[in-house]
């Protein structure tokens, strides 16, 4: 579709999907036949950059959102601008009531503001905000999780209410990693402030504080007893720590470079890691004692134990996944098919499979114990960043760049829903544990559940003012 004369900033499908509407650089916003690729419409009004466009959910309307702090609605059944919307500052972020009557605005005052659509006055001006609103949705209700966004609390959720039951205050940056212990009643948070820092779930309040990283921590992990903390840090260090008394337990293992991720083997009562010093260490969590494991040749982002304990997967830059003995550290497979970094691994719930998320834009799903690629899961338009099996082990999801998340049939290897809702990157995704909900967290700075045999939408989780980037279920699954 040309005719555009700057960059593309963006775009929206129509709720039938026989429409697109585009935003530019240009100051000009067009609507498109999907079908013939003919541009219907040239809406012109906008005196900066447009940033965001949206259909009504009837399809009737076009709301943009442009750099000259103004949102205005165009009428496609008469081409005309029906209102222009002012006075609100800067406005961060619009959206479109479901039944399309309203529009919220969220804006740099901390307002949200309410717009009716018929007749082009604000209906009601939400006040609460301290902070600049930078994304807003319409929700519905929501069970038990918790999700964090980039800023520097964590939030947990009911999902029976939908309502946020603890907000744990107390990082002083950027939150990079949380954790549920074992019981359900404790969280371990991470961040950029070189902290790790453990909560009590019922009452919010931060037990300990445990300093000593000289760098962003950027994850933490329980003891399958929930006895100790494990945590990975920038400062290309591994420390445990004691859960109850706060204090480091051994002396910090040493990579060369920074730590990307930190797994748990419980049967062997060892902990793997591996960074972009291109290394993987498994060391004994009694002793300190550690073996490396070398053959990548680029940063390793990602790393994995099977189900049994007895291998472990790996996805690096240098575009391999590779399959290692975890008693020997012995590289059983090199998988090479990847175009792309391997930015994600996941053992099937039977071991018998892994699948690997890849920059090339697919996953691919490859047999443990030959090597062999089973099936390349093409569909997404970029980046795949994050893939999981469902318990059952009959179905994966996956998601990456621009809100795309897809599930997936292992057996055929074929699409069974395209999940659509997220306007940015997914960062992580969960099952729930019975396998029947899928949640979702992305930089548009909402976490969204999804129902697995419709692939509907059933509730929005709001209230972080910036990305989401993890998620995780309660193991009390309640």
């Amino acid at each position: 579709l040309s005719g555009h004369t700057q960059r593309v900033i963006c775009f929206a499908y129509s709720s039938n999907g026989d429409r697109i509407v585009s935003g530019n650089f240009d100051l000009t916003v067009r609507v498109w036949d999907v079908a013939t690729g003919d541009c219907l419409y040239i809406f012109i009004g906008h005196n900066s950059g447009v940033y965001n466009v949206a259909y009504s959910p009837q399809g009737n309307v076009v709301a943009s959102r442009s750099g000259d702090s103004t949102v205005r609605l165009w009428d496609l059944d008469s081409g005309d601008c029906r209102s222009v919307i002012s006075g609100c500052g800067y406005i961060n972020d619009m959206v479109f009531s479901p039944k399309g009557d309203t529009i919220a605005l969220g804006s740099d005052d901390g307002r949200v503001r309410l717009w009716d659509v018929a007749s082009g006055e604000f209906s009601s001006i939400l006040i609460g905000h301290t902070n600049v609103v930078r994304s807003i949705a319409y929700s519905a209700h929501g069970d038990p999780l918790i999700f964090k966004d980039g800023g520097s609390v964590v939030r947990l959720w009911d999902i029976e209410t939908g309502a946020c039951v603890r907000i744990l205050s107390g990082h002083n940056g950027g939150i990079n990693s949380v954790a549920f212990s074992p019981q359900g009643d404790q969280i371990v948070s991470s961040g950029m402030d070189k902290e790790v820092r453990l909560w009590d779930v019922e009452t919010g309040i931060c037990r300990q504080t445990m300093t000593g990283h000289t760098g962003a921590v950027k994850q933490v992990l329980f003891s399958p007893e929930g006895d100790y903390i494990a945590s990975a840090s920038e400062d290309k260090t591994v420390r445990l720590w004691n859960a109850r008394s706060g204090v480091s337990r051994k002396t910090p293992i040493n990579h060369g470079g920074c730590v990307m991720d930190l797994k748990y083997s419980p049967k062997r009562n060892q902990v793997a890691s591996c960074s972009s010093d291109s290394s993987i260490r498994l060391w004994d969590a009694d002793t300190g004692v550690y073996r490396t494991l070398n053959g990548h040749s680029s940063t390793v982002y990602t790393i994995s134990y099977s189900p049994q304990e007895d291998r472990l997967v790996s996805g690096s830059r240098d575009e391999t996944v590779r399959l290692w003995d975890a008693e020997s550290g012995t590289c059983l497979h090199i998988l090479t098919d990847h175009t792309g970094t391997a930015v994600d691994v996941a053992f099937s719930p039977q071991g018998d499979q892994v699948a690997s998320a890849s920059n090339d834009m697919t996953v691919r799903l490859w047999n443990v114990e030959t090597g062999e690629c089973r099936h390349v899961l093409t569909g997404h338009s970029a980046s795949v960043w994050a893939v999981r099996y469902s318990p059952q082990g009959h179905q994966a999801a996956s998601a990456g760049f621009y809100g795309a998340m897809r599930l997936w049939a292992l057996d055929s290897g074929s699409c069974e829903h395209i999940l659509t809702g997220h306007s940015k990157t997914i960062q992580s995704v969960a099952y729930s544990l019975d396998g029947n909900q899928i949640a979702s967290a992305s930089d548009d700075a909402s976490v969204r559940l999804w129902d697995v045999k419709t692939g509907l939408c059933t509730h929005i989780l709001i209230g972080h003012q910036i990305n989401a980037t993890r998620v995780v279920y309660s193991p009390r699954g309640g």
